[in-house]
């Protein structure tokens, strides 16, 4: 039995922009390990809501792998762009159409980032729930944008 491949057309610019944005995110994950940023908080929620010290002791036993398997798979996405974040490369056109093809396991690994992208995102704008979200407010276009992607992604993944 072959691997699954799910193609993703999107344009130059929008893989500019997501690069950039993957790029950005995987920054964040190796920047504020020490740290106490609510965003990479959001990212690892607590194991146990009502044990503050056993929920710190699961964050210290096992926070860095996951950060780390955020981070590898910000790297699979940012690969199978096969842009930076920096330019499209010379003669790209950002309105042509790229088609990126994804193995399930790449596949996942997008779904996975651009799901922890919308978190730190929604933690930057203060989404909690679903009446904090404005859809007319133009900086929810970035969010809202990678909720399609997302979207997109798991029905792909969710044919037979």
């Amino acid at each position: 039995m072959s691997e699954r491949i799910v193609v993703l057309e999107i344009s130059g610019l929008e893989a500019l922009h997501l690069a950039g944005i993957v790029g950005q995110f995987r920054d964040l994950l190796t920047d504020t390990r020490a740290g106490d940023d609510p965003a990479v908080s959001r990212l690892s929620p607590d194991a146990y809501p009502d044990d503050a010290a056993a929920s710190r002791e699961f964050r210290r036993l096992t926070g860095d792998d996951l950060l780390d398997r955020r981070g590898q798979d910000a790297e699979t996405v940012l690969r199978t762009l096969g842009i930076d974040g920096a330019d499209l490369g010379e003669g790209s056109d950002p309105d042509a159409t790229i088609a990126v093809a994804l193995g399930e396991g790449e596949a996942l690994a997008w779904m996975r980032t651009l799901a922890a992208v919308r978190l730190v995102l929604a933690t930057r704008l203060g989404i909690r729930t679903e009446d904090d979200h404005q859809p007319d407010d133009p900086r929810f276009g970035l969010y809202d944008w990678i909720g399609y992607r997302l979207d997109g992604l798991m029905t792909a993944l969710d044919r037979p």
